[in-house]
């Protein structure tokens, strides 16, 4: 309970001249208003209700004023209020943060008040304070469990050294296959405040399975949806590329290590007498090494995200439409979203949570 009579005179005449600043900033001239009020004997919840503010804010300031007198309540840097941890203090956060990864400034806002017994009064003096200690809010990279670095970067300079030898009457296509389910996924929006937002959503038990390929070149696609992705789809596919490029003479596909991409049925229809493809693997625990990749993640921002289809087949007709139509018509819009700008991931430049 914050009792009345806490200032001195002389802080209480700053503080009324304070409030009646009209070239003081609004934030300044409220919190001595309500330091002169809660002076003069209201409780903090009928300050707040004059302010408009919540009583824990007013609480907060009384707070404030009481570990740094005035200039605690005028002082601000670049987003919020100033610091008043010691040098030591602040080591020792930095130190915390760094061993225990806190998921959110009211953790971090708690221990500072167990440890030290110091309040912040708002969430954005708290990340004004991380900030200048030079920390920040991450979100992990998930990086597969097994990469090698110098097959990363024998794959980057075998690939380079394709593209800078390419002739007129070759091209360069990535295949993958992707299973969307037909399920909405909600996405974050800017909406008038007053309206609550909600998607439909069906049962999520359907998907498709696609079977794609991309040339980055031309943004132009090869899309077939399968019963199941396999041999027999990876040759279909390969017939569909090879359609695609009757001219040319040789047409390089690169793929990633799934069985059914060295299946001996795959093999013995490369072999054939004429074929015009040859098919180079990614690294194995590679997928940032597959454009392809891109192109399923630009696939569910337009199709699924914070859209629902009422049947599957309405969902698959949309997904496949997207990727066989708008995508090759409307490569420019979409080319630097969907690039061979490859880069090698290398486990040892990540500190990885356990």
């Amino acid at each position: 309970m914050v009792h009345s009579g806490f200032l001195s005179d002389e802080d209480r005449k700053a503080l009324t001249a304070l409030a009646r600043d009209g070239s003081s900033p609004c934030r300044v001239t409220r919190r001595a208003n309500a330091l002169v009020l809660l002076d003069e004997g209201m409780s903090c919840q009928e300050v707040a209700h004059v302010l408009l503010y919540d009583d824990d804010t007013i609480r907060g300031w009384r707070k404030l004023f009481e570990q740094r007198g005035i200039e605690g309540i005028t002082s601000f840097d670049v987003g919020g209020s100033a610091s008043y941890l010691n040098v030591q203090q602040e080591d020792d956060l930095k130190a915390w943060v760094g061993a225990a990864l806190p998921r959110s400034t009211r953790q971090i806002g708690a221990w500072i008040e167990k440890e030290f017994g110091l309040v912040y009064e708002s969430r954005s003096g708290l990340i004004a304070l991380l900030h200048r200690l030079g920390l920040e809010y991450h979100k992990p990279d998930i990086i597969p469990r097994k990469l090698n670095k110098e097959k990363q970067q024998a794959f980057i300079e075998s690939y380079d050294n394709l593209l800078n030898s390419l002739a007129d009457n070759e091209a360069v296509l990535f295949v993958d296959a992707v299973h969307p389910t037909h399920a909405a996924r909600p996405a974050g929006c800017w909406a008038p405040s007053c309206e609550k937002l909600a998607i439909e959503q069906t049962s999520g038990r359907q998907r498709i399975n696609i079977h794609g390929a991309i040339d980055l070149a031309t943004g132009q696609t090869r899309m077939i949806e399968v019963v199941t992705v396999d041999a027999v789809s990876t040759i279909r596919l390969l017939e569909s590329i090879a359609a695609l490029y009757p001219m040319l003479v040789l047409i390089h596909v690169f793929l990633d290590n799934a069985r059914y991409h060295h299946a001996k049925l795959v093999q013995q229809w490369l072999a054939r007498p004429g074929c015009r493809i040859k098919l180079h693997f990614i690294p194995a625990y590679c997928p940032h090494l597959n454009p392809i990749e891109r192109l399923w993640g630009l696939m569910h921002r337009n199709v699924t995200h914070n859209k629902c289809y009422a049947t599957c087949a309405q969902f698959a007709d949309a997904t496949l439409g997207f990727l066989r139509e708008t995508v090759p018509r409307n490569w420019a819009d979409f080319c630097d979203s969907v690039t061979d700008n490859f880069r090698v991931i290398n486990p040892k430049d990540f500190r990885v949570m356990t």
